[in-house]
């Protein structure tokens, strides 16, 4: 039976927790997996018996998975970052119409030049799954944007438990880019230096700390994600008229805003009258969002592209930079000293 979106046929790359929530999401869309992938036997059997995929078709090496991705409607690759280049142009030069990529994209912005190049020349689309533009905490941000209740947003703020630089704080990056329109342009970081077992396996690392950065348009996001916070996931939206407090882990967003009739005094008039509400959001899962960026790339429109994810991998770059320089402000795309540079996130 085909879905709605015309798609019928899936290939999962990576049987981890992540790679079933991609499982899970496809089958919502009526898209059944011709066939699974992992390193892991019996994660990949598990995965397998679960989704009906049949036994020859659950494989240990992508290298076998060539012929599966040939006309095939969609590869998803819910593997850790370190493979997703070879992974990605497997896919590609295999015949992939689409690839859904978990993120961080890549581990160094040369590796995302490769991919998008890959699938430019293959006629694939790329996406990342950056889940934030779908989910309902940020649309309901991008409507209070929208509707000019806070004006211009100046600043996006993120206090949060120590959830890592690329693991989340690549998703706020892409949040951050979304939300402005604009690409990210300058970065500083402060690393807290602290080193905590990963849960991916002791060859990854990501960093806490404090970074900052500056959009094209001048909008500034800043992330404070420091090793002695250890709980919690907040977000603050300021602009000229208001701020949207949001604590994503309770499912609340207040939003706090000038009385029209005000807004025409200036910005040190901080204490003007104002109007006042809370909105109440679901907790979000994996699969709920993942099938969203899966539904916008069978729409082919408004889906996290590779560029996009490009952008996010240039813009972590050069927070490492400037961290390892003493916390200077870095160009985002003046980096040719890092791009080539493959740092240890997962």
């Amino acid at each position: 039976m085909q879905s709605s979106h015309g798609w019928t046929s899936a290939v999962l790359i990576g049987a981890g927790r992540m790679g079933r929530s991609h499982a899970l999401a496809l089958r919502e869309m009526g898209v059944s997996l011709r066939a699974v992938c992992d390193v892991n036997a019996e994660a990949c059997a598990r995965v397998g018996q679960e989704f009906g995929v049949a036994e020859g078709n659950r494989v240990s090496r992508p290298e076998g998975l060539a012929e599966a991705i040939r006309g095939v409607d969609v590869v998803a690759i819910a593997t850790t970052a370190d493979s997703h280049r070879a992974l990605v142009t497997l896919a590609a030069e295999s015949g992939a119409r689409n690839i859904l990529c978990e993120k961080p994209l890549a581990t160094s912005v040369a590796d995302c030049d490769a991919m998008v190049r890959a699938c430019e020349q293959s006629g694939t689309r790329l996406a990342v799954n950056h889940q934030m533009r779908f989910m309902d905490q940020y649309l309901l941000v991008r409507d209070v944007l929208a509707d000019g209740a806070i004006g211009r947003l100046a600043s996006m703020t993120v206090v949060a438990g120590c959830f890592g630089l690329a693991m989340n704080g690549s998703h706020y990056i892409e949040a951050f880019a979304f939300l402005t329109g604009s690409a990210p342009a300058q970065a500083a970081g402060w690393f807290s230096g602290a080193a905590f077992q990963n849960p991916r396996g002791p060859q990854f690392f990501d960093q806490a700390g404090e970074f900052r950065i500056v959009s094209a348009s001048g909008q500034r996001l800043l992330m404070v994600i420091g090793a002695d916070q250890g709980h919690g996931m907040t977000t603050m939206y300021a602009g000229e008229f208001g701020h949207v407090f949001v604590d994503e882990l309770e499912g609340e967003a207040i939003v706090t805003t000038r009385k029209p009739e005000h807004r025409g005094q200036p910005m040190t008039r901080y204490g003007m009258p104002w109007d006042r509400r809370s909105v109440r959001f679901p907790q979000a899962d994996n699969v709920k969002p993942t099938r969203a960026v899966y539904e916008a790339l069978a729409a082919n429109s408004g889906y996290p592209s590779g560029t996009d994810g490009r952008r996010v991998i240039a813009a972590l770059s050069a927070c490492y930079v400037s961290a390892e320089n003493g916390g200077g402000t870095v160009a985002v795309e003046s980096i040719a000293e890092a791009a080539a540079r493959r740092f240890p996130w997962a």
